[in-house]
């Protein structure tokens, strides 16, 4: 199986409040190996065109003057999309870094990625290890993983940790059938706004549809017919709605 480790930075939390990638990192594993080498690594800081708060970067380090002049990310993303094409992406709390890339691609116009496969191994971890720290540190220390000098959060670095981590909790290098995690399509971790909105007016529908019908007493309901008939007649027959007794009486 062809897995893609996958890490970004970002200037904050929320894609849908205006925050972007600042970074993002991933690195090809086949048939549980780690591959090295330019084609096997994806890795671009990005300028994401507002400002990087000071409390973000005091986590990951890249400020204003990093990303000043890297691209942004409409010039890598189809480079981006190339690279993880056909595979899996192995990706520490998905819904995080899914949320991030899958809104940039559709500010930019860029194909949906709802449908390529995904692992999470923050939900596998905490399956596993329940009641426990399962952010990375806690999982490379679990896992007698060298940290080296990580100080700051970096997406190609946590990237190469996850890597490690992945492997370390589905049984080491050594290749098995069955070691992998199972995987869920995107979309699972990440409704983009146009589907939520659309999940919301459906529940807000279903919801209106159970409400019981307010009594009417005769004469408000006779009076309303009288006035969807006038409507009807004046309007030269052209009323948006198909009552036959209302046709009928016009």
């Amino acid at each position: 199986m062809r897995l893609i480790m996958l890490d970004t930075e970002t200037t904050g939390l929320s894609p849908l409040k205006g925050d972007r990638m600042v970074e993002i990192g991933a690195i090809e594993v086949l048939n549980r190996k780690v591959l090295s080498g330019d084609k096997h690594v994806f890795h671009h800081y990005i300028n994401p065109e507002r400002d990087i708060p000071a409390e973000v970067v005091r986590i990951h380090g890249i400020d204003n003057a990093k990303v000043k002049d890297k691209p942004i990310f409409k010039e890598i993303a189809q480079q981006f999309l190339d690279f993880i094409e056909g595979a899996t992406l192995v990706i520490h709390n998905a819904s995080f870094d899914l949320g991030f890339i899958m809104n940039e691609l559709r500010l930019n116009g860029f194909e949906n990625i709802q449908n390529i496969q995904v692992i999470d191994t923050l939900a596998f971890a905490r399956k596993k290890h329940p009641n426990q720290r399962n952010n990375l540190d806690a999982l490379c220390d679990r896992y007698n993983i060298n940290r080296g000098k990580r100080d700051l959060h970096g997406a190609l670095l946590d990237s190469e940790l996850l890597a490690e981590v992945y492997l370390g909790m589905t049984g080491g290098r050594q290749f098995s059938l069955g070691m992998d995690i199972p995987s869920l399509p995107a979309s699972s971790f990440v409704q983009l706004p146009e589907q939520s909105r659309g999940r919301d007016e459906q529940a807000e529908t279903a919801a209106m549809m159970k409400r019981q019908s307010p009594p009417v007493a005769e004469h408000e309901h006779e009076a309303h017919l009288t006035m969807m008939q006038r409507i009807h007649k004046e309007s030269g027959g052209k009323a948006v709605w198909h009552h036959p007794e209302l046709v009928e009486a016009s």
